[in-house]
């Protein structure tokens, strides 16, 4: 059904839900790209009212993407929880916004709402709200999982260590695991994209990895960034695969062109708890998203980057992960232009993952012929910080040299936890602790014994 709204006596009128979603997008360069953006600012002013004054259960009974053409928009639908959704039924999606920003929406709330909500309610609400108003909500979410350590508590801010390599040099690697663990990051996983996704070469890096882990006693979860098939092979062949990666997207089509579906991600996600790895818990998935990659794959179906991005969120949610990230300025300036768009995108995403109860975290990346630099990653990482992001990357440097894009660093990671007082995980940091690389009030430590005994381990 049509929707409109007038300005002024003129009158803009949006064909469907998916036109209307993609108008009241701010703007971003993938958009625009694809056709889909307001062509003017007037015209994406009326998308956000005709959007604020939408009743939120439209969703329920107007898809963006017809149900019988895409397994991802049937699982929304048939997973979703009337019950929990009966208290806010009758919010518009204005209401629904507001009522997010009340006291009333508190962190427990929240917590109650993710089977309520839907991908494309959230994505909807997120059109609506200032940058500050994103992260708000997003700071009264609470998403707690656990594998070898418990990650997403309050006040705790994880990192992920990526120590790649461009010839997955089992010494080079280890020679970046060392320099993170030393500056307190790796809590959130010690995750490498392997240069290549041969299974033989992938699983000396899984070796090497768990007997760094294993010697040290170290409280962390290990992965190795490769294709889920390559994962199950060697699940089969009993390597010590701990988290089970995958990139995702938000449509049938985008997870086609990834070679996965939901089927080959549920035997991949059984296939993982058959190992038994974890100690404090099972959650072992491990998911890698980002806007423009639907678009990118030509396999968007005519919705809007972010709405797309959102519904990839339903697909992790089924799975229970450890750890969702947004590799939000990877893709480019074709998707996301500038600073400006990439900051706006990171804190879309982390709000609308932990909405939608996931444990999120944001890459905060940019590639070089991006309009960006390291003072917009510097704002963006201290938002995300404030807005209670889960994890971020720490790479050595902060520029990766296999993929060729910078990131942050482990430097970085120890500004966010100094200036705002958080701390590792809670395991990780009674290790850190232990092994004197950092006291009992964060602050790091002189090198030490654990020091030289972890370098002697490289050299």
């Amino acid at each position: 059904m049509p929707y409109k709204y007038t300005i002024h006596q003129h009158t803009y009128t949006f064909s469907d839900l998916r036109t209307l979603m993609a108008r009241a997008t701010p703007f971003r360069s993938g958009d625009a790209l694809a056709g889909l953006a307001a062509e003017t600012y007037m015209e994406r002013v009326a998308a956000q009212m005709a959007l604020a004054d939408l009743p939120v259960k439209t969703f329920l009974n107007e898809v963006v993407i017809p149900y019988e053409n895409d397994e991802i928009t049937r699982l929304i639908i048939d997973s979703h929880n009337g019950v929990a959704f009966a208290p806010i039924a009758h919010f518009t999606v204005g209401e629904l916004r507001d009522w997010l920003l009340s006291d009333e929406a508190d962190t427990h709330t929240l917590s109650t709402l993710s089977t309520a909500l839907t991908p494309e309610m959230v994505a909807a609400v997120c059109k609506l709200m200032r940058n500050q108003d994103l992260i708000s909500v997003s700071r009264k979410c609470e998403v707690v999982t656990r594998f070898r350590n418990t990650l997403g508590l309050k006040g705790r801010f994880s990192v992920r260590l990526q120590p790649n390599h461009p010839t997955d040099d089992p010494k080079g690697v280890a020679a970046s695991i060392v320099d993170g663990l030393l500056y307190g990051s790796g809590d959130a996983v010690i995750g490498i994209n392997p240069a290549t996704d041969n299974p033989a070469a992938v699983n000396r890096l899984l070796q090497m990895l768990d007997s760094l882990r294993v010697k040290y006693d170290i409280p962390v979860q290990s992965c190795v960034l490769c294709h889920i098939t390559t994962t199950l092979e060697l699940i089969k062949a009993n390597a010590p695969v701990d988290l089970v990666f995958q990139s995702i997207g938000g449509t049938e089509k985008t997870n086609s062109s990834f070679g996965v579906s939901l089927s080959l991600l549920a035997e991949a996600y059984e296939a993982g708890l058959s190992l038994g790895r974890g100690t404090v818990g099972n959650n072992l998935m491990y998911f890698e998203t980002g806007q423009g990659s639907s678009l990118s794959a030509n396999a968007h179906e005519g919705v809007d980057q972010q709405t797309c991005e959102a519904r990839a969120y339903a697909v992790a949610a089924k799975f229970n992960p450890l750890l969702v990230n947004s590799v939000v300025g990877f893709i480019g300036p074709e998707y996301l232009y500038d600073g400006k768009q990439i900051i706006r995108a990171a804190l879309e995403d982390h709000f609308c993952a932990k909405l939608l109860g996931l444990p999120m975290g944001v890459d905060v990346c940019y590639t070089n012929h991006a309009e960006a630099d390291q003072d917009d990653m510097d704002n963006l990482l201290t938002l995300l910080g404030v807005a209670g992001c889960n994890f971020v990357m720490g790479v050595p440097g902060a520029d990766d040299i296999m993929l060729n894009y910078q990131s942050t660093s482990f430097h970085d990671a120890l500004y966010v936890r100094k200036v705002l007082g958080l701390r590792p995980a809670p395991e990780f940091e009674q290790w850190l602790v232990s092994q004197q690389i950092m006291d009992e009030n964060g602050r790091q430590l002189p090198p030490g014994e654990t020091h030289k005994m972890l370098m002697n381990t490289v050299l």
